[in-house]
């Protein structure tokens, strides 16, 4: 056993500033956080790729006790879906696949909340597949992804609603695809509810 172990480790990239397509702003050098199976932390430094990619996520999985981050839940007819802390449906957008966020304006976050990791590294259940991690929105704020796909709430659900699967919208110039996200990967719904708007009109509750 390696008392030393977990060793802090930083890595110098070379850094380069990418601007959203369509005003999202620049996504820098990203500070991700990955957690070993002992608990120990690990400080990693990643940058965003010549594709304009955000940081690589890395795994922050298996947490246990108390609330957490993201959990699993069974919600009306959706069956097992991820939940926040709060028990809300969890989405990610076909347009952040790859990581790298385009839902930047205050319109697009009003109705596609983040979820964020306010200053600790992202918990779940041991029996969750897949691997949490964080990146770094143009915002400052660390988002948490899902085998590297970022993760949000959709403000226009009710408690215990699952509405938001397949819903398209449009904001800034960007079309948007949003899916459930389950415990084992990400829904392939297609079609869904639809309302193109940069201001939020068409959205029922906003």
């Amino acid at each position: 056993m390696n008392p030393s172990w977990p060793p802090a480790v930083t890595r110098d990239m070379s850094q380069k500033n990418h601007a959203g397509k369509h005003g999202g702003g620049q996504l820098g050098s990203d500070w991700q956080s990955l957690w070993s199976p002992s608990g120990g932390a690990i400080a990693l430094a990643a940058c965003g790729s010549d594709s304009g990619a955000s940081g690589q996520t890395t795994a922050a999985s298996g947490g246990s006790g108390g609330s957490q981050t993201v959990s699993a839940d069974s919600l009306g007819n959706a069956g097992d879906v991820l939940v926040d802390a709060s028990g809300a449906a969890l989405y990610t957008p076909d347009q952040e696949a790859n990581g790298m966020v385009e839902c930047t304006s205050s319109e697009c976050t009003a109705i596609w909340k983040p979820v964020t990791a306010d200053g600790g590294n992202p918990t779940s259940p041991s029996d969750i597949q897949g691997e949490l991690g964080t990146l770094k929105r143009p915002d400052g704020d660390m988002q948490v992804t899902f085998d590297g796909k970022p993760l949000y709430s959709f403000t226009q659900e009710g408690p215990g609603e699952v509405t938001g699967d397949g819903f398209k919208d449009t904001f800034d110039g960007t079309d948007f695809t949003w899916h459930l996200v389950t415990p084992t990967g990400v829904s392939g719904a297609s079609g869904g509810a639809s309302s193109s708007s940069s201001s939020g009109s068409g959205y029922g509750r906003y």
